[in-house]
C-alpha cells in the first residue's frame, strides 16, 4: 500500500512543526511573499523604512531649508566679502558643499575646505564642485545628472540640481574652484587629524546641535575649543545655533540622543557666555535675528565671534 503524503500541518515531530509554521506564513503572506502554501495566499505588504539621520545629514537640506522663490542662499547675502575674500576659511558640516562652493565664488576665498561626516555627502560635494566648475552655475535647473550605479546617490544628485539656483557667472570673472575649495569626510570632534593649517574665518551652521545630541556637553565644549585653536589672531567664528525648542523635536532620533538630551546642561543661550568668558573671543555680534529667505523654522540668529 503506497502511503501518500500528508500536509504539513499532520506531519509529526519538530520537522512537521516546522513545515507547518512555514507554510503558515506563507498563508499570511509571511516573509513578505505571496501565499505559496493553505491558508488564503494573502500578499505580505513590505513596510518602507524611513530613513534617520542621526548626525542631521540630511540628503535634501537645502531643499527644504530655502525658499525656492530666492536667488541663492540667503546666508550668501548677509555675509560680509571681508570675511572671506582672500581669506583660508573652513566650513564644519558642509552636507552638499553649496554654500561652500557658493562663498567661494561670490568672494574669492584664497582657500576653503568643507567638512562633513557623511562620506556619501562629500561625495556629492566633490560631484558639485566638478558641475559647478564646468557650468559656472551653483544649481541650473536643465543641468543633467551623470550615470550613477547607486541609485540613492543619483536621487540625491537629481535633486540637488533644483535646490539653489544661483545665476549664471561669466567664465572670465569665475575663479578657479579647484584650486580653491576641498572636501573631506571627517567626524571632526573626535577627528585625530592634525591640522597643520590655520583658518581667517570658520564656519559652523545649524550644526551645534547635532554635535550636541550626540557627544554631549563635552562634545560641544570640544568644537568651541578646537575652534578657536585653529583661528588665527583677528579670525572670526561664524554660528548658526540651533534652539533649544529644536532639540526636542530630534531627541528620540537615537538612543545615545536621547541620553544626551537627558544631560545636557549647557543650553544654546548659554554658549555665548562660554565663548566669551570661557574659550577665549573677545567680541560676538548677532548679525541677523531673522534670515528673509529661509522658510519658517529655519531663520535663526547668526552669531560672529572674533578671536
Amino acid at each position: 500500500m503506497v502511503a501518500l503524503a500528508q500536509p504539513p500541518s499532520a506531519v509529526k515531530g519538530p520537522k512537521g512543526e516546522a513545515e507547518r509554521k512555514q507554510s503558515d506564513a506563507q498563508g499570511r503572506g509571511g516573509n513578505g511573499g505571496g501565499g505559496a502554501g493553505g491558508g488564503g495566499g494573502g500578499r505580505g505588504k513590505k513596510r518602507k523604512n524611513k530613513e534617520v539621520f542621526i548626525y542631521g545629514n540630511y540628503r535634501n537640506y537645502y531643499g527644504y531649508r530655502i525658499d525656492r522663490n530666492v536667488g541663492e542662499d540667503p546666508r550668501l547675502e548677509i555675509f560680509k566679502k571681508e570675511w572671506f575674500a582672500g581669506k583660508d576659511c573652513l566650513d564644519i558640516g558642509c552636507n552638499q558643499g553649496l554654500v561652500t562652493i557658493g562663498l567661494a565664488m561670490k568672494f574669492v576665498c584664497r582657500s576653503i575646505l568643507g567638512v562633513d561626516i557623511d562620506k556619501g555627502l562629500i561625495e556629492t560635494a566633490n560631484w558639485n564642485l566638478r558641475r559647478i566648475s564646468r557650468t559656472g552655475n551653483v544649481a541650473p535647473e536643465s543641468a543633467k545628472v551623470h550615470n550613477s550605479s547607486d541609485s540613492t546617490t543619483q536621487s540625491c544628485r537629481e535633486e540637488v540640481v533644483s535646490e539653489m539656483p544661483n545665476g549664471n557667472i561669466s567664465k572670465h570673472e569665475q575663479p578657479d574652484l579647484f584650486e580653491i575649495v576641498s572636501f573631506r569626510s571627517e567626524n571632526f570632534v573626535q577627528s585625530t587629524h592634525r591640522y597643520t593649517e590655520q583658518y581667517d574665518t570658520i564656519m559652523c551652521l545649524s550644526v551645534t546641535k547635532w554635535i550636541h545630541l550626540n557627544w554631549g556637553d563635552d562634545g560641544i565644549i570640544t568644537l568651541f575649543v578646537k575652534i578657536w585653536s585653529l583661528l588665527r589672531p583677528g579670525g572670526i567664528f561664524i554660528m548658526e545655533p540651533q534652539p533649544w525648542t529644536s532639540y526636542r523635536k530630534n531627541r528620540l532620533v537615537s538612543e545615545v540622543a536621547k541620553e544626551n538630551f537627558n544631560d545636557i546642561c549647557i543650553y544654546p543661550e548659554k554658549f555665548r557666555e562660554i565663548l566669551l568668558d570661557k574659550v577665549g573671543f573677545r567680541s560676538v555680534e548677532v548679525i541677523t535675528n531673522r534670515l528673509v529667505g529661509s522658510v519658517a523654522g529655519f531663520d535663526r540668529p547668526i552669531e560672529v565671534y572674533h578671536k
